[in-house]
C-alpha cells in the first residue's frame, strides 16, 4: 500500500510501518524451513493471513528462525507473495539469538545450554528477527549494535546482575538484535528503522538479570538518539519499533527506561489499540487492555509489549494492534498464530 491512499494533502506518501512477534521458532535448526515448504502448517497459514490482512509496506518480524542461508525467510516471503503480499527486499544478518558463549552464563554449573547463549536459544538463530520491506534497504549504511558489551552501555544497569567476571567480559547488551536500518524513500530520502527484540524480564532469580538487561535493552534508544554511543544519531524521520518485551503498567520489570522513550519528545507514541484487546482485559489490569499486543494467560495476564514509535516530525494517519473482536473475520487467525498481536502504524510523509 505505498502509495497516498488515506486522508492527507495531495501528493503525501503514506506507509503502514508494523511490527509483530510471530513466534515462528521451532525446536531445532531447519524445521522453520521445513515447516513453510511443507504447507500444511496451521500457525504458519494463520501468519500469512494475519500478514496478508494487515498489509504493512514495512514488517519487523520478531521470533523469527534465522539459519546461515537465508532459506526459512525465502520460502516465508514466497509464501506471502503468493497471496498477494510480497516483499523485494529482506533484512536478516545473524543475531544474538542462540549465540553460543562457551561459558556458563547463568551459573548453573552446565555448559551449552540455551540461558548460555548471548540471547536465549538452543541453537544458533533460535528467535531471532528479520525485516520485510517493500522499500529499498541500504544495507551498505546499515548499523548492527548486536555486539555492544552490556558493561559499555552507559549508566548499565550489569551491576548485581550475578554474572561472573568472565561472563561480564563477554556478555552483549542485545538479547536478539539493535538495528539502525535505512531505507530508501519515492524521493531518495531516508527512513530509518531503529529496531529490537528485548529479553523478558523474567526466567532469573533474585539478582533480576534479565529484568536489568530488558530494562537496558530499551534505554539503548535513547541513549543512542542524544549521542551517547559514539556513533552520530540518526536524522528524522525515524521510526523506533520491535519488542520490548516490557508493559509500563502490568507485569513484572523495570519500566523506568520504556516509560522515558515512551514519554521522550523525539517521540510519538500513537497508542496503537484493538477491540479484541478491550475485550480480552484482565481483572485488576492497571493499563488500557485495548492497547495489549501480547495474550498470554493470567499470570502474567495480557500486556503491552510490541511498540511503534515514530519519530516527532510525522504526521500519524492511523494505528491499530491487529486483534479482531472475539467472532469477528480474523480473530481465529490471530490467536492461531502468536500469542503476540501485529502493531501497526500509518505514516504519511508529505
Amino acid at each position: 500500500m505505498i502509495a497516498a491512499l488515506l486522508a492527507g494533502p495531495a501528493g503525501a506518501e503514506v506507509l503502514r510501518v508494523a511490527t509483530w512477534s510471530a513466534e515462528l521458532s521451532r525446536k531445532g535448526p531447519g524445521l522453520l524451513w521445513r515447516d513453510i515448504e511443507s504447507g500444511k502448517d496451521k500457525q504458519i497459514a494463520a501468519a500469512i493471513e494475519v500478514i496478508t490482512a494487515t498489509a504493512p509496506d514495512i514488517l519487523l518480524i520478531t521470533g523469527f528462525d534465522w539459519d546461515f542461508e537465508g532459506r526459512a525467510l525465502a520460502a516465508f516471503e514466497a509464501r506471502l507473495a503468493a497471496a498477494g503480499q510480497g516483499y523485494p527486499y529482506r533484512f536478516a544478518p545473524p543475531t544474538n539469538a542462540g549465540l553460543a558463549t562457551g561459558l556458563d552464563l547463568d551459573g548453573n554449573g552446565r555448559l551449552g545450554e540455551g540461558r548460555d547463549a548471548q540471547g536465549y536459544g538452543r541453537f544458533t538463530g533460535q528467535g531471532g528477527m528479520a525485516l520485510l520491506s517493500r522499500l529499498p534497504i541500504e544495507t551498505e549504511r546499515a548499523r548492527d549494535f548486536s555486539t555492544l558489551a552490556w558493561r559499555d552501555l552507559p549508566g548499565a544497569l550489569i551491576e548485581g546482575a550475578g554474572l561472573s567476571p568472565e561472563a561480564r567480559a563477554v556478555q552483549r547488551l542485545s538479547t536478539v538484535a539493535h538495528w539502525d536500518l535505512p531505507l530508501r524513500r519515492a524521493d531518495g530520502s531516508a527512513l530509518h528503522l531503529l529496531a529490537f527484540a528485548a529479553t523478558p524480564p523474567v526466567f532469573d532469580g533474585p539478582e533480576d538479570r534479565n529484568g536489568r538487561r530488558n530494562h537496558d535493552e530499551a534505554a539503548f534508544w535513547r541513549l543512542y538518539l542524544d549521542g551517547r554511543l559514539g556513533e552520530a544519531p540518526p536524522a528524522p524521520p525515524f521510526v523506533v519499533l520491535g519488542d520490548a518485551n516490557l508493559d509500563p503498567a502490568d507485569g513484572e520489570g523495570r519500566p523506568e527506561a520504556l516509560t522515558a522513550l515512551l514519554a521522550d519528545p523525539r517521540l510519538q507514541d500513537p497508542r496503537p489499540a484493538s477491540a479484541g484487546g478491550a475485550a480480552a482485559a484482565d481483572p485488576g489490569q492497571k493499563g488500557d487492555p485495548a492497547l495489549d499486543t501480547a495474550d498470554y494467560p493470567d499470570p502474567p495476564g495480557n500486556l503491552r509489549v510490541d511498540y511503534v514509535l515514530p519519530s516527532a516530525g510525522l504526521r500519524i494517519e492511523g494505528a491499530g494492534v491487529y486483534w479482531p473482536a472475539p467472532g469477528a473475520p480474523g480473530a481465529a487467525a490471530a490467536e492461531t498464530a502468536s500469542r503476540h498481536r501485529l502493531v501497526w502504524v500509518d505514516l504519511a510523509f508529505p
